[in-house]
């Protein structure tokens, strides 16, 4: 029979892969019992440790629910924490020692009174001349350069993904995704009562004959596309996959929402919106590319399409701020972007250099050019256990559920994001992951 702190693990890591969401009412204890092939006391036990961890909440006469406040799941009893600090493969933000003083310098010509006041002045989603010159130059992939008239402008990439995706599919209507998507567009659509139909991928990336069939069975709106540097599987679609799906769309009509946020690490690729513009709104920020702490999001839309996302930016409060333009527009002028790029690119490749000798021997995919990776776990794990496990060794990591689409079966992997920590405290993290991946969970459970 199971140890009630491991039943209490596998809660756990339901509530933090999203499988059970702040709010939802827990079964009474004997159908949870039930359930779980444990005894009646082992449930009650494992109720007040899921309590103890902060994780749920009691209230009488009513049940026992998730907590609607952020869960510490370092109350795992798998292990001991190595110390005190948490380091976090989750977030996902390239920083390079050289990023401040970068920045500092294009910055400082805002600092006059003069320019600074002309900077917080307000600013529309097309921004202004100069600013949209720069954005195209920015976005700029192998021969490809958008046409700066058609660049609008949001305050950060999450902002335009979920104006795009409204201007485009109407409430209880179809998008086509990937069947491992990006956390954010599966919040969009939940938010928007827009059902999501996952599309079949291989190691090539989206198949296109998924897009024709899913469309046969009830018509789809738009499809949501990571074709290069995929998030989370770091795939990038080969240009005979990206001329194939532009073709599939342009003949079926559909619009593609391109979410293009790590492509910068592979800017000699063209995007999609190369092979078929006038299908194809592109999607962009500099949150991944410069810095997160100073946001702006790009889209690139086709011309029939721009009165719909310009509207859907204003509703949604998605304007950007002129000083982000101004400073983006400056960044992009004086070679900071440029430098900013370069030097990430060799970052990520030294940060996959740590990642291959730390899970040397495990089933990881990646791309050498990528700063995730997605990892397939060895048995026995499971994605919920191993991430309740590394929690309590104090390294955050992001299961396979957070990605999966409807109700499709998780895959039985984690996504590691390189970015966040130094190399240092990367390495040394990896290794005790790997640690704990050649061990059982039975091993680790303590009394």
């Amino acid at each position: 029979m199971q140890d009630y702190q491991t039943v209490a693990d596998t809660v756990a890591g339901e509530i933090r892969s999203g499988a059970l969401r702040p709010g939802d009412r827990l079964p009474p204890q004997r159908e949870f019992a039930r359930r779980h092939g444990i005894a009646n006391s082992t449930a009650t036990r494992v109720y007040r440790e899921l309590a103890r961890r902060g994780l749920t909440v009691g209230e009488v006469g009513r049940g026992t629910f998730v907590r609607a406040m952020s869960a510490d799941l370092s109350g795992s009893a798998l292990t001991e924490p190595a110390d005190g600090r948490r380091i976090d493969l989750e977030l996902n933000y390239p920083v390079v020692p050289e990023q401040s003083a970068l920045l500092a310098e294009g910055l400082a010509g805002l600092l006059r009174p003069d320019a600074l006041r002309s900077a917080l002045r307000p600013v529309g989603t097309s921004g202004f001349p100069a600013a949209r010159e720069s954005a195209a130059d920015t976005l700029a992939r192998g021969d490809w350069r958008p046409d700066p008239a058609r660049i609008l402008f949001a305050g950060n990439g999450r902002q335009a993904i979920s104006a795009v995706v409204t201007a485009l599919v109407p409430p209880g209507a179809r998008l086509g995704v990937e069947e491992l998507t990006y956390p954010v567009v599966k919040a969009v659509a939940a938010r928007l009562g827009i059902t999501l139909v996952p599309l079949a991928m291989d190691d090539a990336g989206l198949v296109p004959e998924a897009v024709e069939e899913a469309h046969a069975a009830a018509p789809l709106h738009a499809v949501y596309v990571q074709p290069r540097l995929h998030n989370p599987l770091s795939l990038t679609m080969p240009a005979e996959r990206v001329e194939r799906l532009a073709e599939v769309l342009l003949g079926l009509g559909i619009p593609a929402v391109e979410d293009t946020i790590w492509a910068f690490l592979r800017d000699e690729l063209p995007p999609l919106a190369a092979y078929a513009p006038e299908q194809t709104v592109l999607i962009d920020s500099l949150s991944k590319r410069v810095a997160p702490g100073l946001t702006l999001g790009f889209t690139v839309a086709p011309g029939a399409l721009t009165g719909v996302i310009v509207s859907a930016l204003r509703s949604g409060g998605c304007a950007p701020g002129r000083f982000a333009l101004e400073v983006a527009h400056r960044w992009q002028q004086d070679g900071t972007v440029k430098a900013l790029v370069a030097a990430k690119q060799r970052e990520a490749a030294v940060r996959q250099g740590i990642a291959a000798r730390q899970l040397a021997g495990f089933a990881v995919r990646s791309d050498p050019r990528s700063f995730h990776c997605w990892w397939q776990l060895p048995r026995p794990w499971r994605a919920d256990t191993f991430v309740a496990a590394a929690a309590r060794h104090g390294i955050g990591v992001v299961p396979a559920a957070a990605f999966t689409v409807g109700r499709n079966h998780s895959p039985n992997a984690v996504r590691l994001g390189l970015a966040t920590p130094d190399p240092e405290t990367l390495s040394r993290a990896l290794g005790t992951l790997a640690e704990l991946a050649r061990s059982t969970p039975e091993d680790l459970v303590t009394d």
